[in-house]
């Protein structure tokens, strides 16, 4: 009992941690954001999420936006993620709901 609790809590920490992971690009900056036809607003309760530049591994990839409803009634703005620039390399800090 003692080793599959051990066990398991190894397999928590580890999954943690690597949901934290960061990677970084050191291959440029990404390109620059898009223009979007943003088509209308399906409802009045949806937020408009952009696109963005997201790294597959190999290159940058676009992802289109798209309107989507805020996760409860406390969240009524989206923050966009972004591309930061450090000394490691490019890093992206995900958008959030405020």
């Amino acid at each position: 009992m003692k080793s599959l609790l051990s066990t398991a809590l190894l397999a928590g920490t580890l999954a943690l941690g690597a949901a934290n992971a960061q990677v970084y690009v050191r291959v440029g900056p990404p390109p620059p954001p898009r223009r979007e036809f943003i088509p209308a607003r399906p409802g009045p309760q949806y937020v408009w999420v952009a696109g963005f530049q997201r790294w597959d591994g190999a290159r940058y990839v676009y992802v289109p936006g798209r309107w989507v409803l805020p996760p409860g009634p406390r969240y009524r703005q989206w923050v966009p993620g972004h591309w930061r620039n450090t000394r490691h390399g490019w890093i992206w800090v995900e958008g959030h709901w405020r």
